[in-house]
């Protein structure tokens, strides 16, 4: 069963778009994306396949633009009563590379028609991407609470980082030739390089999050937004304490109305004291 239904999917493959690329096997078009001919398996597999928890948390990213550094970022983060960061001799980054530490929904989950055993993942299961947001299945889009992290670039340096990867990184790089800086520019501008177009996968997940919620979260918790709600200008939280008592003005700099230059200089001087060699500071103004 498992080998007719991989059959079907080489079949579907073979007749879609493909277009050179330093990839040896190129990038094929499917749903508007131009992904890596040899990933595309693995794709189909896993928009078929994966379940999404609420816990999960997805790694978005197009390449080239700072996955393994968020990898080793979210991996620490996630990891940090497990692996101690201050137990820096025995952490696992410093000695195994964060794409085997955060495995890849299509480079080795369902790499190969031998899907990885997702039970074997602790929760939260922290998980990474290059597809793009419209090609995510919908178990993790709309049937869970998983939560997405994306992660993008200033694309100038995207293009010089990919043509690195591509002369001197990758096992899977061209055979047959070798790809110029202006090569890897023209591919990227007609949308072909792999995961692209950079444009669509950039605003793919932009769009998400400008759904509105960041917007609402900023409204609803602004400071005059706060002070201005009915609840927060009558009634007391206990005896003798006015609920509006914490909401006066929530403006920065407003110490230069009240404070004069010595009560300024004397806490300054505290301050430096206290805080001097930890690396901490607070700005004035």
């Amino acid at each position: 069963m498992t080998e007719n239904i991989n059959n079907d999917k080489v079949a579907i493959i073979s007749e879609l778009p493909k277009s050179i690329s330093w990839l040896k096997d190129g990038v094929t078009l499917y749903q508007n994306c131009w992904f890596p001919t040899d990933d595309l398996p693995s794709v189909v597999s896993f928009q078929k396949q994966f379940k999404a928890k609420d816990e999960d948390i997805i790694l978005a990213s197009f390449p080239k633009t700072g996955t393994t550094w968020l990898k080793s970022l979210l991996f620490s983060i996630l990891n940090r009563n497990k692996h101690h960061i201050m137990d820096n001799d025995q952490h696992p980054l410093l000695t195994t590379n964060p794409h085997h530490l955060v495995s890849s929904l299509e480079h080795n989950i369902y790499a190969h028609h031998k899907p990885y055993d997702l039970a074997t993942m602790s929760s939260p299961r922290l998980i990474s991407t290059h597809i793009p947001y419209a090609s995510l299945n919908n178990s993790i889009k709309y049937d869970s609470k998983s939560r997405i992290v994306y992660i993008t670039r200033n694309p100038l340096d995207a293009i010089v980082s990919t043509w690195h990867f591509s002369t001197n990184g990758h096992p899977g790089g061209h055979s047959q030739h070798e790809w110029g800086m202006e090569e890897c520019v023209d591919m990227f501008c007609r949308g072909e390089a792999c995961f692209g177009p950079f444009w669509d996968h950039a605003l793919g997940y932009w769009k998400v999050k400008a759904n509105g919620v960041v917007e609402k979260i900023l409204e609803l918790c602004s400071f005059d937004k706060l002070k201005n709600l009915d609840v927060n200008k009558h009634g007391q939280l206990w005896p003798k304490c006015d609920n509006k008592s914490f909401f006066r003005k929530g403006q920065v700099g407003d110490w230069a109305n009240h404070l004069s230059p010595s009560m300024v200089e004397r806490v300054n001087k505290i301050m430096k004291e206290k805080f001097n060699g930890s690396g901490l500071s607070f700005r004035m103004s």
